[in-house]
């Protein structure tokens, strides 16, 4: 009987390696590409190796696997400005030792499903955009030696459950908008209670239970209480910024402490189910009964390793089937609510879908349309006139990061707060019938488009059109020197500045979805030219919209609004590439003005020419700031009306025949 089971164990072993034929599992592969499909942005293209259909990942860049290429056991990807959200579905990859994403622009929460990597070895998420809690389920990270989450926007107290890690070292939480207090004391009623095996430092909590803990930096949170005695051995640098009762430690002051009050930390109660008493096993003689058991078990092994070789067989010669994460399936619809934030849009106010078919007349008011997007006019029940933009994405094609994006999207538009920029009022986002709108302030004169290049050129003035660059001026300033993250215009061109009825513009980013519709199943085409001579920048460039951008596309802009000209015309080629002979030589360059214009100021020609040669330099090093060129605009241009009267004879004779 003993060579047969040796032979069995042997011819198994055979069957199992011939299994495995260097299969990789495909969950791993799925969860890699559910997480590039939620970064929306890869500016240095870190992830243009990620194939989706490539079954073996080992190659693409910031993986690591294990020696035998069968587990992804590191993701390491630092610098890279990626930016989007952090799949749950990194969870999956229960080998992973090492999570590293520092110093990217992530943004949404940290998912619990981190909680499910118990081999991890090292989380690093600092330097993102994180938001919410720090999820208790990181507590389950018994292996983590290191936890580091700084300079991250996180909110709420510290979860007591990290605690649970107790080889941890290093615990790096500085620089977000932690409040509560340090996680650091026992459960003491419950601890008194249990003796013997049960009272050990597994039923403590909060921090004093790490022994191993070496640094510790919650420097700059919005902490209250006491620093906890067992990490008085810490640098008081660990600490500071807070607002702790620590006189020794340099902390905030009161008036910022006021805004965030001392909640009590809760210690939440711990379950235990003793262990149950497993009996021993009793040795006893019975070599019938134990032949039979051989038998069957022989039987039964050898079915099993029948399977595996032609399951090996099948997955060797043919490559696995890959889950399409971006593919979403009826069932999955009910999933979207997973990716709600409430937190984020609380302070935005939502619309019904009945309010705003109510204000645009059941959707008729058509004022605008693109591949992307419908734009409706409409008139709110005794409020004020809007533009209501909604998105053009079939349900089907609509996943959970593109609802987080949706979202995200929203709350960075509703902080915009300036004269010389668009209002948003709210968003309306209903499942029956699927919608997704924002609600604009609307400006009842139009684009500067429409103003410039369909026949009504002639109401913009020289001094009305140094006005509108002003304003246009004042806004990106706003945008992008005085808010905190900058913000920038998706495409900045003269259809994203709308006109009030005093000529007065407004920056309105309506293209910002285009980026990550764009990555959605939804065929988007392309722009057919027949008939059309003049092309919008966006359709000829594809370059990365960021404040250099922005600053290159205003000097386009300011081109555009002084010649009356399209920035391309298909019969006239690139409006940079026809007005560079003008633009630098003095005696020439009021060919650049456009001829509906009867008159206008040389001084503020010769300045505008100037700003967008800066603008548009190659070397991005040499192009000034918005803080810079609306100085040199503020400090030289006057809107006075005295001075469109004196630059005007026919204004001047008007004025003597009314004395």
């Amino acid at each position: 009987m003993r060579p047969y089971i040796y032979f069995l164990l042997l011819f198994l072993g055979y069957g199992v390696s011939l299994a495995t034929c260097s299969f990789f599992p495909t969950n791993e592969v799925w969860a890699l590409t559910t997480f590039k499909e939620a970064i929306y942005e890869d500016p240095h293209l870190v992830l243009s190796n990620w194939n989706a259909l490539d079954a073996d990942p080992c190659n693409w860049f910031g993986i690591t696997c294990n020696p035998e290429r069968q587990h992804v056991t590191k993701i390491n990807i630092t610098g890279s400005s990626l930016k989007g959200f952090l799949a749950p579905e990194i969870g999956q990859i229960t080998n992973l030792l090492e999570l590293t994403l520092h110093d990217n622009n992530l943004i949404g929460t940290i998912p619990k499903e981190l909680g499910f990597l118990k081999s991890l070895k090292v989380l690093d998420l600092g330097m993102n955009q994180l938001t919410g809690p720090i999820p208790p389920e990181l507590g389950n990270l018994s292996g983590v030696t290191k936890l580091n989450l700084q300079s991250n926007r996180l909110t709420g107290s510290l979860p007591a459950e990290l605690g649970n890690l107790e080889n941890l070292q290093e615990l790096i939480l500085d620089r977000n908008k932690l409040q509560g207090t340090v996680p650091a004391a026992s459960n003491s009623a419950f601890s008194a209670k249990m003796h013997g095996m049960y009272a050990s430092r597994s039923n403590l909590t909060g921090l004093c239970r790490s022994s191993r803990l070496k640094v510790v930096d919650v420097s700059y949170n919005y902490l209250v209480g006491s620093i906890p005695k067992c990490l008085t051995n810490l640098p008081n640098a660990s600490f500071q910024g807070n607002c702790l009762r620590d006189k020794d430690v340099k902390q905030r002051p009161s008036t910022q402490c006021g805004a965030f009050p001392s909640k009590s930390h809760q210690v939440p109660k711990s379950k235990h189910r003793p262990t149950e008493d497993v009996p021993k096993h009793q040795k006893e003689s019975k070599p019938t009964w134990l032949l039979a058991l051989e038998i069957t078990t022989g039987i039964t092994v050898g079915s099993l390793f029948l399977v595996a070789l032609r399951t090996a067989f099948h997955r060797c010669n043919s490559k696995p089937a890959i889950i399409i994460p971006w593919k979403k399936s009826a069932s999955e619809k009910e999933q979207l609510a997973v990716y709600v934030d409430s937190e984020l849009l609380k302070d935005v106010t939502k619309y019904s879908r009945q309010e705003l078919e109510v204000a645009c007349e059941d959707f008729s008011n058509i004022i605008g349309s693109s591949l992307d997007s419908l734009v409706y006019k409409g008139t709110m029940k005794g409020g004020p006139e809007i533009a209501v933009i909604s998105l053009s994405i079939k349900e089907e094609h609509w996943t959970g990061y593109l609802e987080l994006y949706f979202q995200r999207e929203v709350a960075d538009l509703a902080r915009l707060n300036h004269d010389s920029v668009g209002k948003l009022l709210g968003y309306c986002r209903e499942i029956s019938p699927f919608t997704r709108m924002l609600v604009f302030e609307y400006a009842s004169n139009g684009t500067l488009h429409e103003h410039l290049h369909y026949g009504e050129g002639s109401q913009l003035s020289w001094t009305r059109r140094m006005r509108i660059i002003l304003g246009i001026a004042r806004g990106l300033n706003y945008l992008h020197a005085e808010l905190e993250p900058p913000f920038t215009i998706s495409e900045l061109n003269s259809s994203a500045v709308y006109l009030t009825e005093d000529f007065s513009p407004k920056l309105v980013d309506f293209e910002s979805w285009k980026t990550i519709i764009a990555r959605s199943e939804k065929n988007s085409g392309s722009i057919g030219s027949n008939g059309a001579m003049c092309l919008l920048p966006s359709s000829v460039e594809n370059r990365h919209l960021d404040i250099q951008g922005n600053i290159h596309a205003f000097g386009i802009l300011l081109l555009e609004i002084i010649s009356g000209r399209p920035p391309f015309c298909k019969d006239r080629g690139s409006l940079i590439d026809w007005a560079k002979d003008y633009l630098e030589l003095p005696e020439v360059m009021s060919h650049i003005v456009d001829p509906e214009l009867k008159h206008f100021t040389y001084d503020d020609l010769k300045l505008i020419c100037e700003i967008i040669s800066l603008c548009i330099h190659p070397d991005i090093s040499r192009r000034p700031s918005m803080q810079e060129i609306s100085l040199m605009l503020e400090s030289s241009i006057d809107t006075s009306v005295s001075i469109e009267l004196k630059s005007s004879s026919l204004a001047w004779a008007e004025l003597a025949l009314s004395s």
